[in-house]
């Protein structure tokens, strides 16, 4: 006989977290906001020439939908009714780019990353276009002109992509984020689907006037974008349609944020001046300005240490190469593999590492690796501080790399705050269920102050004086100077390749500490 279904859990809501590495199913009581069972699927990045990062869009898709039928066969192996399940919350990473058809369902590209910059020969032709005195573009976005956003990706998708030029001919393409492309896809696709995406990813484009919350028809004229091929704004809590197969067929999907503003939500930063840093493939510091409008490799930096240097065997083990000499004994890691974003955007950056000695060893590289994160969201939170007049007493922080506490110690020491973490640490996924918990005709999760569950936190106080983060801090400055101007102009898509080219940066840093360290290295990093 089978087993009776467990009925006591009470509303349950799943959220589904498609990151660039990895995609994420997560399943949460809403009254209690405890993680019930979860699932997650590995992604690869595709890099088709230096500087281009894709994925495929159709294996983004699949991994979703195995993430949330793994999730519910685990719960009905608790014993879970998985109508329990009312609805489903949607969290992505951003800026991603993906155009295609509408009447097959079929990607027309390989999905242009947030971390691809085959479009600096774009944004430079751009930036000459905009008038010095009426910076229009970043006046009605907020952003600077940049490969990292999503309007220059498509537009390298319309000037490049014979299959897009034509889809949009013929009145069959269709633009989206990430967020756009599941949630078409989950409510019907070609049969149906809702072609939407919310303010938060709509923010990430550069087509988007966030003072009137709408497609700017100036902004779309500007990157020659037809405004036909973009999805409907929503907010990012309302019902956008019903998930159309699999084992929740028919739950709502409800909740739909950006995975910066997800991990703001969960975090409860909700009220002015609270903010919140997540370590992930990148670094991303996010403060609540209230009415007012207002770090890119983070994770990433570890995996290279780990696949192109191989000094460590996993992520985790940087944690304990650091903690065995706890200081970087003067090496500074600047890990600009993509160039340096916020708040310098100085796309011919590359990544360095300066100070090394006879005595460096893998130790003190994975160390300093390790401080490049904490000094790169210093120089947001600075950056932060200056724009918004609100200094911050703590900093929140979540994310996978949370779980390192030597670098969740060294981030308060270099910015001199208590640092406290969440004892759940993917908090982007908590705020997506929220979000789609708390949408009218949902209304599971209460968004009250009285009604939010308490989170169990961990606090770090900074253990040095502020003098010594002050110098460490300007010696990594310094450090970034030296790592700017290291490419040319010479557009990627059109430079041939050369023999140094098509080696890793790892060789030339691995050689280069060779001829420094001396021959009883020759064998690798110690």
């Amino acid at each position: 006989m089978a087993a009776p279904k467990t009925t006591g859990v009470g509303p349950l809501v799943g959220a589904v977290v498609q990151g660039t590495n990895s995609t994420h199913f997560m399943v949460f009581n809403s009254k209690t906001a405890e993680l019930l069972s979860h699932h997650q699927v590995e992604l690869t990045q595709v890099f088709p020439k230096e500087g281009w990062v894709e994925q495929d869009p159709k294996l983004i898709l699949q991994s979703v939908y195995e993430c949330i039928e793994r999730t519910c066969e685990k719960l009905e192996e608790l014993h879970v009714d998985l109508s329990n399940i009312k609805a489903v919350g949607v969290s992505n990473q951003r800026e991603t780019t993906v155009v295609w058809d509408r009447l097959t369902g079929e990607p027309l590209y390989n999905a242009v990353v947030w971390l691809d910059l085959r479009t600096q020969s774009t944004v430079e032709l751009l930036s000459k276009k905009i008038p010095g005195n009426n910076n229009f573009v970043k006046s009605k976005t907020g952003l600077p002109l940049s490969t990292y956003f999503s309007a220059v990706k498509l537009r390298w998708l319309l000037d490049n992509v014979s299959q897009v030029q034509k889809a949009v001919r013929e009145g069959r393409a269709l633009f989206g984020t990430i967020d756009s492309w599941l949630i078409w896809s989950m409510t019907g696709g070609a049969h149906g689907g809702i072609h939407c995406t919310d303010v938060t990813n709509a923010s990430r484009t550069m087509l988007f006037n966030i003072h009137s919350l709408q497609w700017d028809k100036e902004l779309c004229d500007f990157f020659e974008i037809p405004m036909g091929i973009l999805p409907d704004v929503w907010s990012s809590s309302e019902i956008y349609g019903l998930m159309k197969t699999g084992a929740l067929e028919g739950v709502p999907i409800s909740g739909c944020l950006g995975d910066q503003s997800a991990a703001l939500v969960g975090q409860m930063c909700f009220q002015e001046g609270q903010a919140k840093n997540t370590y992930g493939t990148g670094c991303f510091l996010l403060c609540n300005t209230g009415h007012k409008c207002s770090v890119a490799i983070a994770g990433a930096v570890i995996r290279w240490l780990r696949d192109n240097l191989g000094i460590i065997k996993t992520s985790e083990e940087s944690e304990k190469l650091a903690k065995e000499v706890g200081t970087s004994y003067g090496c500074y890691f600047i890990p600009a593999f993509s160039g340096l974003y916020a708040p310098y955007w100085e796309p011919t950056a590359r990544g360095i590492i300066c100070g090394l000695t006879q005595f460096t060893n893998k130790s003190h590289i994975a160390f300093a690796a390790l401080e490049a994160i904490c000094f790169q969201t210093r120089e947001i939170l600075d950056a932060m501080n200056r724009d918004c007049g609100i200094p911050l007493n703590h900093l929140q922080v979540d994310g996978g790399m949370t779980t390192n506490k030597v670098l969740m110690q060294l981030q308060a020491d270099i910015l001199h705050i208590p640092v406290i973490r969440a004892s759940m640490p993917e908090t982007t996924a908590l705020g997506a269920a929220m979000a789609a918990g708390a949408a009218h005709g949902v209304d599971v999760w209460s968004l009250k102050p009285e009604d939010l569950s308490t989170v169990m936190m961990e606090r770090f106080e900074p253990q040095i004086k502020a003098t010594e983060s002050e110098i460490r801090y300007s010696t990594w400055k310094k450090a970034v100077m030296k790592s700017m101007g290291w490419v040319t102009t010479q557009p990627p898509e059109s430079s041939e390749p050369t023999l140094f080219s098509s080696l890793p940066l790892g060789f030339f840093i691995v050689s280069s500490m060779i001829l420094l360290i001396g021959a009883r290295y020759i064998s690798g990093i110690p």
